[in-house]
């Protein structure tokens, strides 16, 4: 007996990792980076190999998930789906000359966050990546009896790549106003080079004679060859890829334990962790050991502390950049601080902060709505009363243009005094000149909407930063959005530099003339900080819940293909709702403010199992680097944040079991959803720690204390479960915040 239990002892110490793994497998298991690889409209979700919020970013570049050839890989990937640089690919032939064009043809590939292997289906060439913080590492293995190379070049911007002796290659481009640089060791010696043109360096092709397996690591910087050069003897000091693979896979492992979930179906779960791999790639940290570059001066700066740049505040302020304040409240307050960094180095305060700059893209002053939020969650690590003037210089002294950065319009101090954006009818010409005529054009409506709302945030920051005096000014603006609500229609409506309603106007096809990507079906419900005001102009609760539901029965007047050659954005369609686009994603919640949380619950359950799928169309519309997937972490946990700025999360409904956060502060946040399934999806009754719960919303301060929220789950709604009036969630226009 005491050999037998001994030689399991062994057998467990052994097998122990395998053994727990069958137990409860890795949350990286469940990870499936091609779900979303195939744009429903517009892009396709990219396989992007990386660590979480790191510089390092790569994926195979080809159409969409379909394709089955690489054209290239990226070195790096500068800007989520703007900019990259340096290109590699392992290319095998007797030809040079038909090498230069020449794709990768895959027979097979396996994708994770750690790792992306493939192999050519011409030769069974090998090509496999792995990430460090600011590196990379291919591990090529060539097949077949031709000639093998690696070929090198840029990616689209002027510089010059170059092979440093017999296994050394080193490289500068430029793009977009900046730098990258980027040098590379191999494991064997380079028998030959080539250039496509000699006198330009664009392009090289480096020969291996005989060797069979070439490992290629490298390191990339945004200062200099000889920082790239360091960081990669900081990050890879040797050849060993299993090395770097299993250190990258024991990062994501870690940080994908964050959050355990119980119950649920395997594509569920599927669904869940992709989502969290997705949304934990922006922003990225560029210091490079004590050092960083930054775009908005054009300086190196010295700096012991991250710069964190690459997020799209229009797509992220909803639901990303909540989760973040949740998963990593230190790291939130060091991206708060890069921005207030940004606004000292460039004088403005940015909204795209981008690697190479600010990026003027989509509307709005979110900025402000973030870092409201982030104040009232308790994040107080960031010099909030430079960043209030930042705010404040934005909105009152910068253009509301879409796509534009620069001083105040004729069209601002329109805004300014009449308080709303004019708009003109869709048979007049564009009358000022810097407004967008190709494409975005004003947006008038949504744009009055979305100032309205960042002024809000910026009223709540005014007394906390001495600055008592703006509130008054900013809760007026705040009140703006209802200088473009029809009450006679129940309806947001376009109106002119007289004050007059435009006509004729059809609320279902009007383009970007009015609306920012979305028509006014959407927009009417864009008043995150005053529902309460909103529905009133609506007739009442009542009336605008009989308006909510009819936006999800709505048709589109036209047919898709015509609806979509107007709002191709407009993705994931039911009746006229929009779940492909970040402006919808609070609208399912709306019900708990209405007296019917239980119409929350079964929307949100029909919109996460009908557009959020575990296979390549599984994503209704622009990813945008974890702007969607943050709202679908968020969703089938069975909570989400309405209003930034407003600490409260409402409640929906529960994919899982049980779900544990765990918090950075050692605490749990735990929901049990018992019997929750896709016929039980309704919430019966609720405790909070213990005590019953009778509304539909929690409060931050509970989340970050590590509460139980206990629900019952069953297929019948409980249409009096949070429906008193007195038990909906704060949003009315002069809500106090504590300070």
């Amino acid at each position: 007996m005491r050999i037998l239990k001994a030689l399991t002892v062994a057998l467990l110490i052994i097998n122990g990792s395998s053994l727990l793994a069958q137990i409860k497998p890795s949350n990286l298991s469940y990870v499936d980076p091609t779900i979303g690889g195939v744009g429903l409209i517009l892009e396709p979700a990219r396989p992007v190999v990386h660590l979480p919020n790191s510089m390092m970013r790569v994926y195979p570049w080809k159409k969409d998930q379909l394709d089955d050839q690489i054209s290239t890989f990226p070195l790096n990937v500068v800007s989520h789906r703007v900019a990259w640089v340096f290109s590699f690919l392992a290319v095998s032939g007797d030809n040079t000359q038909q090498l230069w064009d020449k794709k990768f043809n895959i027979l097979n590939e396996q994708l994770h966050p750690y790792n992306y292997s493939a192999t050519n289906e011409d030769d069974g060439t090998t090509v496999q990546f792995s990430p460090t913080p600011r590196c990379g590492y291919f591990q090529v293995v060539f097949g077949g009896s031709q000639r093998h190379y690696i070929r090198l070049g840029l990616w689209g911007g002027t510089g010059k790549v170059d092979v440093n002796g017999k296994r050394s290659f080193s490289g500068e481009e430029s793009f977009s106003g900046m730098k990258a640089y980027f040098y590379a060791e191999t494991d064997a010696d380079i028998s030959n080079t080539t250039y496509k043109d000699a006198s330009q360096h664009h392009r090289l092709l480096a020969e291996f004679g005989s060797a069979k397996t070439v490992n290629f690591k490298y390191g990339v910087s945004y200062i200099s060859i000889e920082q790239a050069k360091q960081n990669l003897q900081k990050e890879i000091s040797g050849f060993d890829f299993g090395k770097v693979k299993n250190a990258a896979y024991a990062i994501w492992d870690k940080k994908l334990s964050q959050i355990n979930v119980e119950g649920g179906t395997l594509a569920q779960k599927r669904v869940f962790y992709t989502s969290l791999y997705r949304s934990l790639e922006r922003m990225v940290d560029i210091n490079e050991y004590g050092r960083y570059y930054s775009a908005f001066d054009h300086k190196v700066h010295q700096s012991a502390e991250p710069f964190f740049v690459d997020n799209w505040m229009w797509d992220q302020y909803i639901a990303l950049e909540p989760l973040h304040t949740i998963l990593d409240p230190k790291q939130e307050q060091q991206k708060l601080r890069s921005y207030v960094d940004m606004y000292k180095q460039g004088g403005n305060m940015p909204s795209f902060a981008v690697t190479f700059g600010d990026w003027p893209a989509m509307t709005g002053n979110f900025t402000a709505a973030w870092m409201n939020d982030a104040w009232h969650k308790g994040l107080r690590d960031f010099d909030i009363r430079t960043a209030y003037q930042g705010l404040k210089k934005n909105s009152l002294e910068a253009t509301l243009l879409p796509w534009r950065n620069g001083p105040a319009t004729k069209l601002d101090k329109f805004y300014n005094e009449h308080g709303y954006f004019p708009s003109i009818p869709l048979t007049e010409k564009e009358t000022e000149k810097e407004v967008d005529t190709a494409w975005e054009r004003r947006q008038a409506v949504s744009v009055t909407l979305a100032t309205s709302f960042s002024d809000w945030s910026i009223a709540q920051l005014a007394e906390m930063t001495g600055n008592p005096q703006d509130k008054t000014l900013f809760m007026k603006r705040a009140g703006n959005y209802k200088n473009v609500f029809r009450q006679d229609r129940g309806i947001l409506w376009p109106k002119n530099e007289k004050g007059e309603w435009i006509e004729p106007y059809n609320p279902k096809s009007s383009g970007r003339e009015y609306f920012t990507e979305n028509n006014a079906y959407t927009y009417n419900w864009d008043v995150k900080h005053d529902l309460t005001g909103l529905f009133e102009l609506m007739g009442g609760v009542k009336k605008a819940e009989s308006k909510l539901d009819a936006l999800f029965r709505e048709d589109l007047g036209t047919s898709k293909f015509q609806f979509w050659a107007t709002q191709p954005d407009a993705s994931g369609l039911v009746g006229q709702f929009v779940m492909g686009n970040e402006p919808s994603f609070h609208i399912p919640y709306l019900y708990n403010y209405m007296g019917a949380p239980w119409k929350t619950q079964k929307r949100i359950r029909m919109l996460l199992d009908t557009w959020y799928t575990d296979n390549l169309f599984g994503l209704p519309g622009d990813e945008d680097g974890g702007g969607m997937t943050a709202f679908v972490v968020f969703s089938m946990m069975g909570y989400f944040p309405v209003t930034p700025g407003v600490p409260v999360y409402n409640i929906g409904s529960p994919v899982f079991t049980k779900v544990s956060l765990n918090l950075p502060n050692g605490k749990v946040f735990t929901i049990n959803a018992k019997n929750s399934s896709s016929e039980n999806k309704y919430i019966q009754s609720a405790t909070l720690n213990g005590k019953p719960l009778g509304k539909a919303w929690f409060s931050h301060t509970d989340l970050v204390n590590g509460a139980t929220l206990n629900l019952v789950m069953g297929s019948k709604p409980n249409k009096t479960w949070g429906a008193a009036s007195q038990d909906a969630p704060p949003s009315y226009m002069d809500y106090t915040l504590n300070n």
